[in-house]
């Protein structure tokens, strides 16, 4: 095995008093694929500016090997001090490096090197700061967050490039699609140290549980370990003081040790306030047109959205996805055409660029609207506090300013408050912005487990496999068309996808713990919703169990003294074992309904 590139031992840093970072390790050999991952705040950015050589440390070794290249992409790029982007971009190049390739990159970008870095977008400002670390093709590519602000198109052809290159990856990001089809090795970052598995992210998430299943079960012997020492100490023998002195130093560092573990952080806890329920139409679209200036930005159409559809609109930056989703709830006008809102409707929404948080305004008053304690969720108040818990915050942040949030905590926040609002219709404009993995899963759930009506704008091709009933996609021109399924089904029926990139097999996506997600239809006949794939797969299991447990109470009905002895007792066994006899026929009868569909879908 070749000797690696960059290695990182026993790293070690304390921010703010708190140790960010405890032991923490990083190998990068040559042509590797690897990606970061871990919690919002577990030290992922802190320890790839480390392994960059942005940051100083307080403990460990750093090693680079001396005739290695390294470029490092920064979440936020400064091309402060720069005439022009191609400046900027070339000034990242050695001398033996190709200037063309910085001009070409630029171009596949959308850029063309000659504008003012002081005038660019964040998503511009991104994909010059991508040209800049690729155009050298160095050794070691450091990449934080590398589509963040970039649309589809844009986020496929990065993809691509990022496959073609021999460089070593080490890659920070979100996109779990992204993630998915580029890493071959994964290093989690959990409460300061890291673990490390030879194998992409497609199976880090099932290794992880499995991890935190056995830390748990660890846990769990050493509590009964304490239990068993302290009962001895007030129980046991008081002779052999020497023996009891041993067995008091032990139960000392057993309790010590009991203190000091760090255990996995807690979990966001997501629901959604739901309102009124809506009428079977709750959006008809017939033949909306809309123009700015010159340009048509939807030319010609209409759509039906019934109560129960989860709607995903995609299409690269400047197409009008957010045009699309205002014309369709009535907040704008069309130039021609007409739309129709159902009747009940209430909406609750989340803009990208989350206007609800606004200045000084405190966290508590966002959340309660600016006055009391409560947060009402389907009728049932919660005082803030343990809302907020709910969403990852502690008591302390109730009164911090929002403008002092991080990325990740504003993500948080404006999904906790448009979740908090009764609504049947849920309109989400790129809510996985800043979300950590977990908190997107849950989220995902969320949706999924949503009654209403779901319409969202997002990049992120994975959230939209999991939550799409059917997606709308920018087919340029002003043509806009509605394909059944999630991104992956639109690339297969359209043959490419928004980049242009061919279409694959189809990309499984992990299972959901839970999730409804209406049928679409595809070819006239209908598809497995995740929800009903979790059904197939679970009922069996399910059923067993029931049977199990029914099995238990026939045997107590079987005891020929029990009705004599205790004729409460065997009602109530009676009446257990009438309701588990109705279940198990609901869910055979269900499992049945599926095992069919499943056949006609695979037919």
């Amino acid at each position: 095995m070749a000797a690696p590139l960059l290695t990182l031992q026993d790293i070690e840093l304390t921010l703010g008093g708190k140790p960010l970072l405890e032991g923490a390790e990083l190998s990068v050999a040559p042509g590797e694929r690897l990606c970061l991952v871990g919690r919002n705040g577990s030290g992922k950015s802190t320890l790839l500016k480390i392994a960059a050589g942005q940051l100083e440390f307080d403990k460990g070794k750093r090693f680079f090997q001396p005739d290695a290249s390294v470029r490092y992409l920064p979440q936020e790029p400064d091309l402060a001090g720069y005439p022009s982007v191609i400046a900027y971009v070339e000034a990242g190049l050695s001398p033996a490096d190709d200037p063309w390739r910085a001009r070409y990159l630029l171009n596949e970008l959308g850029l063309t090197g000659e504008e003012n870095p002081a005038n660019l977008s964040g998503g511009e400002a991104r994909r010059a700061a991508l040209a800049r670390v690729l155009a050298p093709q160095p050794d070691v590519l450091l990449l934080d967050e590398p589509t963040n602000h970039l649309d589809l198109p844009a986020i496929e052809w990065l993809e691509s490039e990022l496959a073609s290159l021999r460089s070593a990856l080490v890659i920070i990001s979100h996109d779990r699609r992204f993630l998915q089809n580029l890493s071959r090795a994964t290093v989690w970052i959990d409460r300061g140290g890291t673990r490390r598995i030879d194998r992409g992210f497609g199976d880090f998430e099932e290794w992880r549980d499995q991890v935190l299943e056995e830390e748990e079960r660890d846990h769990h012997k050493l509590q009964r370990q304490i239990v068993n020492e302290e009962h001895w100490v007030r129980y046991g023998v008081t002779g052999r003081r020497k023996r009891n002195v041993g067995r008091m130093a032990r139960l000392g560092d057993l309790r010590k040790e009991f203190r000091e573990a760090r255990r996995a952080v807690g979990e966001v806890k997501m629901s959604v306030a739901e309102g009124r329920v809506s009428g079977k139409l709750v959006i008809e679209a017939e033949h909306v047109s809309k123009t700015y200036g010159q340009r048509q930005i939807i030319d010609d159409f209409s759509i039906r959205v019934l109560r129960g559809d989860r709607i995903g609109i995609v299409g690269s930056n400047g197409a009008g996805k957010t045009t699309l989703v205002n014309i369709l709830i009535g907040k704008l006008e069309p130039d021609a055409g007409g739309v129709r809102l159902g009747a009940n409707i209430e909406m609750a929404s989340l803009d990208q660029q989350r206007s609800a948080l606004v200045g000084d305004t405190s966290l508590k008053d966002v959340l309660t609207g600016g006055g009391g304690d409560w947060v009402e969720i389907n009728g049932e108040k919660k005082h803030v506090i343990g809302y907020m818990k709910d969403f990852l915050f502690p008591p302390e942040q109730a009164r911090t300013p929002v403008s002092r949030l991080s990325g990740g905590e504003r993500g948080r926040l404006t999904l906790a408050r448009a979740l908090s609002l009764p609504s049947n219709l849920l309109v989400l404009d790129e809510p996985t912005n800043d979300l950590d993995l977990e908190t997107l899963d849950l989220l995902q759930e969320t949706i999924s487990d949503y009654p209403g009506t779901v319409i969202v704008v997002s990049h992120d091709r994975d959230f939209l496999d999991r939550v799409s009933t059917s997606v709308i996609v920018a087919e340029g021109a002003g043509k806009w068309q509605e394909y059944a399924g999630g991104y992956s089904d639109m690339v297969l029926q359209r043959g490419f996808g928004l980049g242009g990139v061919a279409a694959a097999a189809p990309v499984k996506a992990p299972k959901l713990k839970a999730g409804t997600v209406a049928r679409a239809q595809t070819g006239g006949k209908a598809r497995l919703s995740f929800k009903q794939k979790h059904a197939l797969e679970t009922l069996p299991g399910r059923i067993e169990e029931m049977r199990a447990l029914q099995a238990g109470l026939q045997n107590k009905l079987d005891e020929p003294d029990l009705y004599s002895k205790n004729q409460r007792e065997f009602a109530r066994i009676t009446q257990q074992f009438g309701d588990l006899e109705a279940k198990i026929g609901k869910a055979e009868e269900e499992w049945l309904e599926l095992e069919m569909l499943r056949e006609e879908v695979g037919g």
